[in-house]
């Protein structure tokens, strides 16, 4: 079966360097696919990506080295399984709130006797190898996402579910769960606090900790705290930024960046 990076890289102490899709188009994907990050990750939840589309952008991610990552919409075992039968590499999946979520998430990823996933890799055959149902269960990564008051309340049972790899923390919904501003940086002391005792708890259960940023800077100031999967941004948050840059320098009189006209 075909390597997952990511677990490689964490093995190795290492921290992956994830950047975010919210278009559903596979050129855009291909085109950050290309750009050299660790990970991707299509949002099914919040971005305007339907299964169709995500299908298109994992084969678009598929012509790189970089390991394709689904957030999936809910917890729900159709969109789960169907996802990973896509050929996702890691799963995504938000409002993880008690232990039972937990491990519904587990089974639904897994196939028997560990969970329940039903059985029919259709492209994931293709994308991870022949012997793919033999290793899927060790190869695939599930996080569980960690953004409200009632998953820090039962955070230590969500943490010991055998079988789950990794959380993932939404600062902004988490921030709104604490009475917070949602942010994703600069938190409010609360949530500031909440993050940290996240990232703790996972060490001490040995669970990866992921979380999402708004920039480079602070990524890095996180995972100088220890967290190994970090987002940093958006395709189009990084367009839009992009393209604010060579526009205002346009109309400063001044030449864009070079990279900005190399199409």
């Amino acid at each position: 079966m075909r390597e997952n990076k990511l677990r490689t890289l964490w093995q190795a102490g290492g921290a992956a360097v994830n950047g975010w899709l919210a278009i559903p188009n596979a050129f855009s994907a291909e085109t950050m696919a290309h750009q050299g990050w660790d990970t991707l990750t299509i949002d099914m939840q919040h971005g305007l990506i339907d299964y169709q589309a995500m299908v298109g952008m994992l084969q678009a991610i598929s012509t790189t080295p970089t390991v394709p990552v689904v957030r999936v919409p809910w917890l729900e075992p159709g969109i789960l399984m169907k996802t990973l039968d896509a050929g996702a590499y890691a799963v995504i999946c938000p409002m993880i709130n008690t232990r039972e979520d937990a491990q519904k998430l587990v089974a639904y990823t897994h196939y028997a006797p560990q969970g329940t996933r039903s059985f029919g890799p259709i492209r994931a055959l293709l994308y991870g190898g022949a012997d793919y149902p033999q290793h899927a269960n060790k190869t695939i990564v599930t996080f569980a996402m960690i953004e409200t008051a009632q998953a820090l309340d039962n955070l230590d049972d969500i943490l010991s579910v055998e079988g789950l790899d990794a959380i993932y923390i939404g600062p902004s919904d988490l921030s709104l769960a604490l009475g917070c501003t949602p942010t994703f940086d600069d938190l409010d002391p609360p949530a500031a606090q909440a993050v940290d005792h996240i990232l703790a708890r996972a060490k001490a259960h040995g669970v990866v900790a992921g979380i999402h940023n708004g920039s480079p800077e602070a990524a890095l100031k996180r995972i100088a705290k220890g967290f190994q999967f970090t987002t940093i941004g958006s395709d189009a948050r990084l367009m839009a930024a992009g393209a604010q840059q060579v526009v205002s320098r346009m109309k400063a009189g001044m030449p864009p960046p070079a990279a900005a006209s190399s199409y």
